[in-house]
């Protein structure tokens, strides 16, 4: 497996998301707010539901074999194949603003997104 490096990124040939910085440090954050998730990664998946048909969740988890991903700003980030499928591309990024804050999923192979940002149709 190839990895090119970048600015504060190790991304490898199979890494299917980018993390902004922000999200990186949020994911930090968290990482390190509970032991139970020591050495893990963000697994970021799709799966049937949501109100546009598919939505996307996120989960610290340990990487398996058949997984893709990169590590960036010091957080690994895994995507299982079926999802990739969907996310391939994708940005996520985190704000801490009163209004609209919280992790959001550019997808740029989402046709349409809810509302709320947390589903998509493909």
């Amino acid at each position: 497996m190839e990895s090119v490096v970048t600015q504060d990124a190790v991304v490898t040939q199979d890494a299917v998301v980018t993390i902004t910085e922000s999200a990186a440090q949020q994911i930090a954050a968290m990482l390190a707010s509970d032991a139970e998730n020591a050495g893990k990664s963000l697994r970021v998946f799709v799966e049937a539901g949501g109100c546009s048909g598919m939505q996307y969740g996120m989960v610290f988890d340990e990487r398996r074999p058949d997984d893709l991903g990169g590590e960036f700003h010091g957080v690994g980030v895994v995507v299982d194949p079926f999802s990739a499928n969907y996310m391939r591309g994708s940005v996520i990024d985190f704000s801490d603003a009163l209004t609209g804050g919280g992790f959001k999923i550019n997808n740029p192979n989402a046709h349409s997104s809810c509302g709320c940002g947390k589903s998509f149709s493909a």
